[in-house]
């Protein structure tokens, strides 16, 4: 057994986990505050990360003003999104809404391929070193700012929901949007914090995701492969989204190692967490931390 590969694939597990994580908790954010499962939470990957590019690329700014510039875009754009496409449905069936994040995932993939074509593109070199070695170990550099960005922004995300007045009237309003507002919370003002912060976030793990693999359509999917984690973890739950994000990225990179030394089927590291899903749904459909519903009759 190769264990120096298993100790490699371990840590990009765990590191790739934390970013599951983070993108999952935006997942959560939304329909803990307005009861949506977003589906085009990948495109906000992929607008975040072609922004950067075009930022870096295009303008030739330094990563270090195109970054903040690309975040503040995100954010704006969330809000913008929230007030112009998705207010108007306030009232109306869930699953009509749902069918509208449908609809935008699909129009803005292929506003972003119309806009900077089909084919994945690299980013500029950003850090001096490409990978660090640790513990004998090689780690993109990349890989290095998302685990420490993750773990900022979990922690801010404690913070925010424990002791924010935001973040206390966004509980309210997850708990009970009629109530909350009769407490003299502003839901659409809640409704469009969340979505803006969702975008922020999902742009910052696009941009990194995109310096390790290159920008292209096919980012959007780590929003699909994210669900799995949502699940695992509980709809409604942000430590759920944390540990399924960690449970999912480690999953993965096992199912490659042992497909790589015994099964040799090729892409046990794309389905993987899809028979993890099937199974979770099987035997725990509320997820590990999620919350039940019951109804009296």
């Amino acid at each position: 057994m190769n264990y120096e590969l298993l100790t490699q694939l371990l840590v990009n597990g765990v590191i790739v986990g934390t970013l599951y994580g983070v993108v999952a908790m935006c997942f959560v954010l939304i329909y803990k505050s307005t009861q949506i499962v977003n589906f085009a939470q990948g495109e906000f990957l992929l607008i975040g990360a072609w922004t950067c590019w075009a930022l870096l690329v295009k303008f030739e700014l330094p990563f270090y003003l195109g970054f903040p510039i690309t975040l503040v875009f995100m954010v704006i754009f969330g809000i913008v999104l929230q007030m112009v496409v998705l207010r108007p449905m306030i009232g109306e069936p869930i699953i009509s809404v749902i069918m509208v994040t449908i609809g935008l995932s699909m129009f803005f993939q292929s506003l972003m391929s119309w806009m900077f074509g089909g084919y994945a593109k690299s980013f500029p070199k950003v850090f001096e070193t490409e990978s660090i070695q640790i513990l004998g170990l090689q780690v993109q550099t990349a890989y290095i700012m998302s685990l420490v960005s993750s773990v900022v922004i979990m922690i801010a995300f404690y913070y925010f929901f424990k002791h924010s007045k935001m973040g206390l009237a966004m509980r309210a309003t997850a708990f009970d949007q009629q109530v909350a507002q009769s407490l003299g919370i502003s839901v659409k003002r809640v409704f469009a914090a969340s979505w803006a912060i969702s975008a922020l976030v999902s742009a910052m793990a696009g941009v990194v995701v995109g310096m390790v693999n290159g920008v292209s359509s096919a980012l959007s999917f780590f929003g699909i492969k994210v669900f799995p984690v949502v699940i695992l973890g509980g709809l409604d739950s942000i430590i759920g989204a944390i540990v399924g994000g960690l449970i999912i990225g480690v999953l993965e990179n096992l199912a490659e190692f042992f497909d790589s030394q015994w099964l040799h089927l090729g892409n046990m590291y794309t389905i993987a967490p899809f028979y993890a899903l099937v199974i979770i749904l099987m035997i725990k459909p509320y997820g590990l931390f999620g919350t039940k519903d019951i109804e009296r009759i």
